[in-house]
């Protein structure tokens, strides 16, 4: 078979990869854009739409949840910005303790000033005397910067939920998401503080993620209802679900690396790293009485189980049905749940859980009647490392001695957002231009 380059994935960094290549992108879902895409939808109408309604009388919900583009790489900004109108946003976000009803800013470190003194001035002292050693996992590097304190009150707990308990158990990682500044520690153990962090500022596009997604996908060649479900590294030969077979000279593939390790069969020989799925409700209901302002909130301890709660129309008010956008009576909510990866709730869990997440919601006052639910199941959310792994490293060489080069989120096995994603679908192009 006649080889050439080809993108496997059409989400946001295999569509930056076909813009500026023009190469052919194989995708295994019928539109654009994986997990960074909207949908649709009216109340009492349990149909997804890619489209807003001509009378704009519909919830606009994400299928990963919500995706706020953050990052300072002002190029891939700006490559982003030539398809979309993109508006700007202050993160306003918090820690919620449901028992105490009590709402830390976040990070919660810089705002210990909003505990009771009392656990306050335990946990400062902790923070400053430090000494937890040594640091293998996640649970060593968080104790060993925030302390026991802070860390049985809320990284413990959160963690436990967020890594679907695997963060004794993972490399430390993603450090920059809870910063280490003793100074600002020090002083919002006082005061108020700035707000800090590598979301202190996003974006977001004027029309939803699917304008941009849908813009991106305009300027490429896509083959939509291609999976992927085997690669012949001797042949170089793609085979998909439907029998269909291309060869390739060279792959940029922004397909999970555990999957695509399956796919090629290459074996580096040592354990594949962990993930975590997430299960993601997105809700649109009437407002409750103590409905948050927040754009999100981390939530340590929960009946149902989930770990956030985010308010996307707190965000933008484009997110609700058009004609209550300016009544500030509805809101449009994601809640996320993480499992570990393998693990899947059976669809009548899914519907036990949804039920009990509305009734938690309905309690702390965040909604009253629901309009429209809908759930949407996310199998590899987040990836982690084993201390001292080599797994990622090894497979990466692997593809790439058979001409397949990982690019994007979950392809290169991190966690990072848009801006980086579709960064690395560019870079990986010119670099395989200039090779």
């Amino acid at each position: 078979m006649s080889g050439k380059n080809i993108i496997l994935g059409g989400g946001v960094t295999g569509l930056a990869a076909g813009v500026v290549s023009g190469w052919p992108i194989y995708e295994a879902e019928a539109s654009p854009g994986g997990i960074c895409s909207s949908y649709y939808m009216r109340p009492g109408d349990p149909q997804r739409y890619n489209e807003p309604p001509a009378d704009g009388e519909a919830y606009r919900f994400e299928i990963g949840g919500g995706h706020w583009i953050w990052g300072r790489e002002q190029d891939t900004l700006e490559f982003i910005r030539s398809f979309a109108r993109l508006k700007n946003y202050e993160r306003l976000s918090a820690v919620y303790f449901p028992d105490r009803d009590l709402y830390v800013p976040y990070p919660i470190q810089n705002h210990l000033s909003s505990l009771p003194p009392d656990v306050a001035g335990k946990a400062l002292d902790d923070i400053l005397q430090g000494g937890y050693q040594p640091v293998s996992t996640l649970a060593d590097w968080l104790r060993a910067n925030f302390g026991t304190t802070l860390y049985d009150l809320f990284f413990g707990p959160f963690h436990e939920l967020y890594c679907a308990g695997l963060h004794d158990q993972i490399a430390p990682q993603d450090m920059y998401k809870s910063p280490v500044d003793k100074n600002l520690i020090i002083k919002g153990a006082q005061e108020k503080t700035p707000v800090v962090g590598y979301n202190a500022s996003f974006l977001y596009p004027e029309k939803g993620l699917n304008d941009l997604v849908f813009r991106m996908a305009a300027k490429c060649h896509i083959n939509y209802g291609k999976k992927v479900v085997k690669i012949n590294v001797i042949e170089k030969e793609v085979q998909f679900d439907d029998g269909t077979k291309i060869g390739y000279d060279k792959i940029i593939s922004t397909l999970p690396l555990n999957q695509m390790m399956e796919i090629t069969g290459l074996d580096p020989l040592v354990p594949a790293d962990p993930y975590t799925s997430v299960l993601v409700v997105n809700i649109g209901a009437m407002c409750g009485p103590r409905c948050p302002k927040e754009h999100w909130l981390y939530i340590p301890r929960s009946r149902s189980g989930f770990h956030r709660v985010g308010f996307y129309s707190n965000v933008d008010a484009s997110f609700l049905p058009i004609s209550c956008r300016d009544k500030h009576n509805r809101v449009s909510i994601y809640v996320e749940r993480s499992f570990r990866g393998g693990e899947k709730p059976e669809a009548g869990g899914v519907k036990a859980y949804e039920a009990a997440v509305v009734k938690e919601l309905q309690s702390w006052g965040f909604i009253e009647e629901t309009e429209v639910m809908d759930s949407t199941w996310i199998p590899i959310a987040y990836t982690w490392s084993r201390p001292n792994s080599s797994w990622r490293e090894e497979s990466f060489e692997l593809n790439a001695s058979h001409s397949i080069y990982q690019a994007g989120r979950f392809a290169r096995w991190t966690n990072q957002g848009i801006t980086e994603s579709i960064r690395q679908g560019l870079e990986t192009v010119s670099l395989l231009l200039r090779s």
